[in-house]
C-alpha cells in the first residue's frame, strides 16, 4: 500500500501515514525500513495490518522513490591503501536487563532454598516451571494475534501470569518477542507485579506455615 506521511513525532519514535482510505495509519520507528529518518510529507510504501480494537497499523514502511528522479549517489572515498576493517553494529542490551537478571537469580536461589530446606513443597516448584511455560506461550500468541488482527490476550491476564510466578518467561518474551517492551504503562504495571510476588514468596518462605499445603512436601 502507499501513502503520506502526514504526522511525525521524532522524540517519542511514531507517526501516521495519509493514505487513500485512512488518514490515521499508525506507524512506530522499529517498522520503518528507510535509510533516512521520515518526515512530513515523505511518500511511504508499507503493509498493513488490522490491529484488534486500535486500528491499522503499517509495517515495514519504506520510502517510495518518485519516478524519474535518480537516488543521489555516495562519493567514493579515496582509495587507501590500508584495509579498514568493518565494524559491526552492537547491540546494547534492554534497559534494566543487568537487575532484572539478578533478581531472577536471586528468586531461583529463594526458591531452591525453600526447597532443601522443606519451607516450600516441591509441587509448588513444579507448578511454577509449568507457570513461566504458559505464560511465554501467552505472549508468544498475543504477538501472533496482534500481527493478525485477531483476538488479543488481554492485559489483565499477563499481569496475572506474571504477579502468580511466571514473571520471569514474561520478561524474556518481552525481551525476545520485542512485545510489550517499549509500552510504558504496561511495563510499570509488570514490574509491580515482579515486586509483589517476591515479597509474598519472601514471606511465605519466611513462614511456611501461611501455606494452605504447607504440610504436603
Amino acid at each position: 500500500m502507499q501513502g503520506t506521511v502526514r504526522r511525525w513525532d521524532v522524540g517519542k519514535g511514531f507517526g501516521f501515514i495519509q493514505a487513500a482510505h485512512s488518514s490515521n495509519v499508525f506507524f512506530h520507528v522499529r517498522d520503518y525500513r528507510g535509510n533516512t529518518p521520515p518526515v512530513v510529507g515523505m511518500e511511504v510504501e508499507y503493509e498493513e495490518i488490522q490491529v484488534g480494537g486500535k486500528g491499522p497499523r503499517a509495517m515495514q514502511v519504506r520510502p517510495r522513490s518518485a519516478p524519474g528522479v535518480a537516488a543521489p549517489r555516495r562519493p567514493h572515498p579515496p582509495p587507501s591503501s590500508k584495509s579498514t576493517p568493518v565494524r559491526r553494529p552492537q547491540h546494547s542490551a534492554p534497559a534494566g536487563t543487568s537487575w532484572a537478571m539478578a533478581l531472577m537469580l536471586a528468586w531461583v536461589a529463594l526458591l531452591a532454598w525453600g526447597g532443601w530446606t522443606q519451607r516450600l513443597p516441591l509441587g509448588l516448584l513444579g507448578i511454577l516451571a509449568v507457570l513461566n511455560g504458559v505464560t511465554f506461550v501467552a505472549y508468544a500468541v498475543d504477538k501472533s494475534a496482534a500481527q493478525r488482527g485477531a483476538w488479543r490476550t488481554s492485559e489483565q491476564t499477563l499481569h496475572l501470569l506474571a504477579l502468580l510466578g511466571g514473571w520471569p518467561a514474561a520478561w524474556w518474551a518481552q525481551q525476545w518477542m520485542r512485545h510489550k517492551s517499549s509500552k510504558a504503562s504496561f511495563r510499570m504495571v509488570y514490574w509491580c507485579t515482579v515486586l509483589l510476588h517476591s515479597a509474598a514468596l519472601g514471606a511465605i518462605v519466611w513462614q511456611p506455615g501461611w501455606l494452605p499445603f504447607s504440610g504436603l512436601h
